[in-house]
């Protein structure tokens, strides 16, 4: 099976994967009450909305896979 849009291996990867997962953690925050790690995501990427975060890591990880 050939893995078109997992590749760790790749900075490309890596770098859509974060934004990713950050949006991830601070949209799901009121439920798992991560209050000190969502407010230091939210420092870090300067109050940019989850959902936003969260699109950019899946249209970098979509370019990628299709570049490959």
């Amino acid at each position: 099976m050939r893995r078109k849009y997992f590749k760790p291996g790749s900075l490309t990867w890596w770098a859509s994967v974060a934004p990713l997962v950050a949006g991830c953690v601070l949209a799901t925050e009121p439920l798992h009450g991560w209050g000190n790690i969502a407010q230091t995501l939210r420092n870090f990427a300067g109050d940019v909305p989850p959902a936003v975060m969260i699109n950019a890591g899946l249209a970098g990880i979509g370019i990628r896979g299709a570049m490959s």
